[in-house]
């Protein structure tokens, strides 16, 4: 089962997007003519925004690529299934998370966090298996540009984890939007200010001075 054209209604308050006239069906053409593996399965590829309208979001938290290893990625930025065991970056998010509210999470899946308005959008939708950032240029970022400068209509919390994420602030405009900005989770840069940069503490407190709910991160 594949992601045409005709299931772009699925998408409700994304799918005027321009992108999806313009640049989808080029991009979908080559992932169907790829001879290898392309991860997550295609019903997954834009699960981050069939699960959550636009008008839904609080918070974006901004990924790369997917998880190149088979049966990991599930079309959700950072999250893999309940069975699965955590990857690197995944481990240091929990970390993290513990060290900033004190609370731990029981397993990867991050499907909760898009229950209260989080949005986990990597800024590429799918990767060959084995070969991270693999179609960082087949052209994703459209979609990911778009995506910011609609959802900066009125503030939002912005979480950009990773140079590659923050390459693309310029594109939240307006006033009033708290945009956290840190190195990515990942085992090669966490400690290089990842690792006690508390976003999760900063959000909830920025929500509740709005008169907003916290977000449940655990």
């Amino acid at each position: 089962m594949g992601f045409a054209v005709e299931d772009i209604a699925r998408l409700g308050g994304w799918a005027d997007l321009p992108f999806f006239r313009t640049d989808w069906p080029n991009i979908d053409a080559g992932l169907r003519a790829e001879t290898r593996t392309i991860l997550p399965p295609p019903d997954q590829r834009f699960r981050a925004l069939e699960m959550l309208a636009p008008r839904d979001v609080r918070v974006v938290i901004l990924g790369q690529d997917p998880y190149p290893t088979a049966g990991h990625a599930n079309g959700l930025a950072f999250s893999v299934s309940p069975d699965v065991r955590l990857p690197h970056s995944l481990k240091n998010i929990f970390r993290e998370i513990e060290d900033d509210i004190g609370v731990s999470r029981e397993n990867g899946d991050l499907s909760d966090w898009v229950d209260h308005g989080v949005l986990l959008l990597n800024t590429a939708l799918s990767v060959p298996e084995g070969v991270k950032a693999g179609h960082s240029k087949l052209g994703w970022s459209r979609l990911t540009t778009e995506v910011l400068t609609r959802l900066s209509d009125h503030p939002r919390a912005f979480i950009l984890w990773g140079n590659h994420a923050r390459g693309f602030r310029d594109h939240i405009v307006g006033d009033g939007h708290l945009i956290l900005e840190s190195a990515h989770p990942s085992p090669l840069s966490a400690r290089r200010g990842f690792f006690g940069s508390r976003p999760f503490s900063r959000v909830n407190d920025w929500q509740t001075s709005r008169g907003e709910a916290p977000i449940r991160w655990a």
